[in-house]
């Protein structure tokens, strides 16, 4: 995708983790994970002292081999996604709160349809704000992609402009949804540099199944693994 000028948020892993905790909503199964790094950080005062390099470097190593696995998964997925990387574009952030959420389909799937209350389903995703910065995506590299990095389980809680801008579309497909801040994170976090910010989502909906399924626990299982070792901690599936 080309963008006038492509921003990614630069924050640190403690800020991701912080973010990731708190955002209960957006990126699925990492988040519990997060708040139990939170938690346990904030109960030991120091995890760094109990930090195996053998073993981070072991749960790099399996995550790498994973991440390798999963992208041979998605291959067909990724391409299909990526070319609609350029839909990424500023919009107007006044327009969007004032309009409720607005849906445009580039792909109509093939597959069923989503309905009201509907979580069992994957999905691939870019999500930015209106001046196009990303704030999160399924991709490896938000500017320069090369394949996906993980998969997002609907069944683990979205925000709630999400679970309605997703009503009616077909597995396989590709829509856009525009959500206003307040069916987004409204007061609850501050995003796209405030609160009451609309977001605005690239989604692709695939199906809960294998490979696709199996591949996506066993990447998101190994990053876990990786991120808690990172911290001293072991990660328990």
């Amino acid at each position: 995708m080309t963008f006038m000028e492509e921003k990614e948020l630069k924050t640190s892993l403690k800020q991701r983790i912080i973010i990731g905790a708190i955002a209960i909503i957006l990126v699925g199964s990492f988040i519990a994970s997060y708040a139990a790094i939170i938690i346990a950080n904030t109960n030991k005062s120091s995890a760094s002292d109990g930090i195996d390099s053998d073993k981070v470097a072991e749960y790099k190593s399996l995550y790498d081999t994973k991440l390798a696995e999963f992208a041979e998964v998605t291959k067909s997925d990724y391409e299909k996604f990526v070319a609609y990387k350029s839909e990424v574009k500023a919009y107007n952030e006044s327009s969007a709160n004032a309009n409720g959420i607005q849906t445009k389909d580039y792909v109509v799937g093939s597959g069923r349809t989503l309905g009201e209350g509907d979580t069992n389903y994957l999905a691939f995703y870019i999500g930015w704000c209106a001046d196009e910065t990303i704030f999160d995506s399924s991709f490896n590299d938000a500017a320069n992609p090369t394949q996906f990095k993980g998969a997002l389980d609907a069944s683990l809680g979205l925000i709630e402009g999400w679970n309605a801008g997703v009503v009616g579309m077909k597995i396989g497909g590709i829509r856009r949804i525009t959500i206003p801040g307040e069916l987004a994170y409204g007061d609850n976090m501050e995003i796209c540099g405030g609160y009451n910010k609309p977001l605005r989502f690239l989604v692709y909906a695939v199906e809960n199944k294998d490979p696709l399924k199996t591949a996506a626990s066993s990447v998101e299982n190994a990053y876990m693994k990786w991120v808690y070792a990172q911290y001293g901690m072991e990660y328990t599936e």
